[in-house]
């Protein structure tokens, strides 16, 4: 126990240090959430000077415990344990606290500041994003090794967390799955931005998390032997753990302890020196650091080196058997994919047709997994529709980690999930639902942008060719919504050849997220093997004679495209037809490429796709047309409702003709 280890008022001392350091960065900064910080330091010191196994010198350290700080908001304190324990973040990165250009932003940001695991501030985002990194642990602990990925993920959440829906669709998951490797510290303050949180909330939380099947402890926050014990036993249960900890919030502050002004506010000026004088600091002092607090927190540094050596040369004696599947792990967690991974990946032919880009998905997917075996995922209760079951592999389920996850009807939870399970070395996750239902994941598709890690997204049902589930399910919006995400490709085929490709790319692509956006309904195969979508947009058919007007498409109105491109060239008028599958991939490819698919000379361009028109001026320019939906669906055969909303060859060549003037 921590009363046999541990001089405590050493540990007051480091507890106080953290406390006042937070303090007087977000006084410094005159901006930022000193409160929590004060309430938390008691954790926070527990847990980067006892409990996790990390290594400063080495954040990277694949064997290392994960701390997720949830709250965001309270990230002066996480900076502070950075910097005590021996990151490589100064004191002077602290006092340039939420300053343009500094290591310190507002909220934790992945690849931004060291020791930083995920990137935080929108409130349950980081509960959730640990469910997913302690599956990734279990995953590696059955594929790679149990010894050396044995490793536990801590996060310090908020009521805020907790009153978001994706914590508690996360949790339910987690304690389904018994992922004991989870242990969550909730800091029950009992006060938000505008008060006590029994304005809105009332609700026992140990008691919902003990029917989610968790294992819940009760502690004060200012009990340094209550919080130690209640930490030891949550290693040692197979369920995952939450410690309910009583604490409050601006501990120490004498006017603003336990009041929403400690909140989202420095304390003040005069505050900030009456708790320096309660804490037996001097008053008048900024950024006090003692000798003997950087000695003793500078002691996580050796500790965390004898660790991860001591992990090296475990791994380094086991990865010398011959097949261990460290060798493999080892390759791509350093990027190095499977020699031939995209080889002999389904071609498709003309005669194969027609077949749905979810079908073909589901093909592509199962040819990938069998190359790739750190591919894993699965649908929110989708799996059947969306094509993303990977045939004769075993299921993520209590007891077992095999590579279909079941994320049950939980897509905002799925999402971050996903972005947990990319935070784990050398795993390519993926997850799938009705593109209608990416509206539930848009926050966990931003952040993963925002950090540049690369799940994929498989979204099936891409428009109103779906049919009969009529408009609720028909997505109209969300293309245009996912297009505007900076950081997001995402590629929405015409055909199951360029669905193979999609893959390919995705696959390919590991500084940021992908979204294929998949038919329902059958299309017909197209010859080639549209090597061309890896340029984003290319000529699909080419005019015969003076160029005239483009045609550009995604998805299935390509065809649609096709079919009037032969109706106009039997008119005289030249016509191209562009796919024009990933807008964000073209964008990267060269001027003098793009002009020599879209000739800036020829004006007459129509667009066509089954989704609100905007964002295609960039395209069709000023002179230009889309043929697009400008309200929402019907429930209809989809023959009948890209007939009626104008998804046909006829429509198409009315709009050229009415560009060219020739229209009657």
């Amino acid at each position: 126990m921590i009363s046999d280890s541990i001089d405590f008022d050493l540990a007051r001392a480091s507890i106080d240090t953290l406390r006042l350091l937070s303090a007087d960065a977000v006084e410094k900064a005159n901006s930022g959430h000193p409160g929590t910080p004060m309430e938390a330091a008691p954790i926070a010191y527990l847990l980067f000077r006892r409990h996790l196994r990390h290594n400063p010198s080495d954040p990277h350290w694949p064997g290392r415990d994960r701390f997720i700080l949830s709250c965001g908001h309270a990230s002066a304190l996480l900076y502070s344990a950075l910097n005590l324990s021996g990151y490589d973040l100064s004191l002077d990165d602290i006092k340039a606290f939420r300053q343009f250009g500094s290591r310190t932003p507002g909220h934790p940001e992945f690849g931004h500041t060291p020791g930083v695991e995920t990137t935080t501030g929108p409130l349950g985002q980081g509960v959730a994003v640990g469910v997913g990194m302690a599956m990734g642990g279990r995953f590696l602990q059955e594929h790679a090794d149990r010894e050396l990925f044995d490793y536990r993920v801590y996060a310090l959440c908020s009521d805020g967390d907790l009153m978001e829906g994706v914590s508690a669709e996360a949790a339910s998951l987690a304690g389904h799955l018994r992922l004991g490797n989870l242990v969550y510290l909730y800091l029950d303050n009992r006060i938000t931005i505008e008060g006590e949180t029994s304005l809105a909330f009332s609700e026992d939380v140990g008691a919902r998390f003990l029917a989610y099947d968790w294992h819940v402890q009760r502690v004060e926050g200012e009990s340094l032997t209550e919080i130690d014990a209640a930490i030891e036993r949550a290693k040692h249960d197979p369920r995952p753990s939450l410690i309910v900890a009583r604490t409050h919030i601006g501990q120490g502050s004498p006017n603003k302890q336990d009041t929403a002004g400690a909140h989202g506010a420095p304390l003040g000026k005069e505050e900030l020196r009456l708790t320096k004088a309660a804490f037996g600091r001097d008053p008048e002092a900024s950024f006090e650091v003692p000798d003997r607090v950087i000695a003793h927190m500078a002691e996580a540094g050796p500790r965390g080196e004898a660790l991860q050596e001591a992990w090296q040369a475990t791994f380094d004696r086991l990865a010398e058997a011959p097949d261990s599947p460290l060798t493999q792990w080892r390759q791509m967690q350093d990027g190095e994919f499977p020699d031939g991974w995209e080889q002999n990946l389904p071609v498709f032919q003309v005669e194969d047709g027609p077949m749905a880009t979810r079908k073909a998905s589901g093909i592509a997917l199962n040819a990938l997994a069998g190359r790739l075996p750190m591919l894993l995922g699965g649908s929110a209760d989708l799996a059947p529709s969306n094509n993303t079951e990977l045939k004769g592999e075993e299921p993520f389920a209590p007891g077992k980690s095999g590579r279909n996850i079941h994320f049950g009807v939980r897509e905002h939870a799925m999402g971050s999930i996903l972005n947990g399970l990319c935070h784990t070395p050398g795993l390519i996750p993926f997850a799938g639902t009705f593109l209608i239902f990416s509206d539930y994941m848009r926050p966990p598709i931003r952040l993963a942008a925002l950090m540049g890690i690369a799940p994929i997204y498989v979204f099936t049902h891409d428009s109103i060719g779906l049919g009969e589930d009529g408009p609720t399910h028909q997505p109209i919006e969300q293309l245009a919504a996912l297009r505007a995400i900076p950081n997001l490709r995402v590629i929405r085929p015409c055909d199951a050849n360029e669905t193979v490709r999609a893959w390919e790319a995705a696959i390919d692509h590991r500084s940021g997220p992908t979204a294929l956006i998949l038919s329902r309904q059958n299309l017909p195969v197209l010859g080639g093997e549209a090597d061309g979508l890896h340029l984003g947009g290319y000529i699909l058919e080419r005019e015969e004679g003076a160029l005239q007007a483009v045609l550009l498409a995604s998805g299935s109105e390509v065809h649609a495209a096709l079919s009037a491109r032969d109706l106009l060239q039997q008119q005289g008028i030249g016509t191209r037809v562009v796919s024009l599958p990933c807008w964000e991939l073209f964008e990267e490819q060269g001027q003098d490429y793009r002009n020599d698919v879209l000739p800036p000379e020829c004006t007459v361009r129509v667009a066509v796709e089954a989704a609100v028109p905007f964002g295609w001026e960039r395209y069709v320019g000023s002179g230009g047309s889309v043929v697009g939906m400008s309200g929402f669906g019907a429930s209809a055969p989809a023959g009948e409702l890209m007939k009626h909303f104008g998804f046909t060859a006829e429509n198409i060549v009315e709009k050229v003709k009415a560009l060219q003037g020739t229209g009657g």
